[in-house]
């Protein structure tokens, strides 16, 4: 079993920084995938960002390429999603997921390859 807690979400201008943060426990992050989705409501939950068990594989989704990264610090069992040049389109609900994985540098792009998930954190970019 895992536990996964976001913080860090809150209320930004365009063009702003935030940074979310998901501690786990029960399993070390490194003996997981690790992925950043985020839903509106009415929408589906959206993939926006993965990193493989080995954390040799990062993903991103192509609306968030080259302005998110995300990392992880294994010794805070903590994964990272810095979010830079913030768009209110990047307004949502954000969740950290964990995915179990036979391979070590596979990163799953939709929510049936994760099998635990955080509670949520808001992200809201005013115009």
């Amino acid at each position: 079993q895992v536990q996964l807690v976001e913080s860090g979400g809150g209320l930004v201008q365009a063009g702003g920084s935030l940074r979310l943060s998901c501690v786990a426990s029960g399993r070390t992050v490194s003996s997981v995938a690790m992925g950043w989705f985020r839903q509106d409501p009415g929408k589906e939950r959206e993939f926006v960002a993965g990193i493989s068990r080995n954390g040799g594989n990062t993903i991103y989704a192509d609306s968030v390429k080259g302005r998110f990264i995300i990392s992880r610090d294994n010794a805070k069992n903590t994964v990272y999603l810095q979010m830079n040049s913030l768009k209110p389109e990047d307004t949502a609900v954000y969740y950290c997921a964990a995915g179990q994985t036979w391979r070590q540098v596979a990163v799953p792009r939709t929510p049936v390859g994760y099998d635990y998930w955080g509670q949520g954190t808001q992200v809201t970019v005013s115009s």
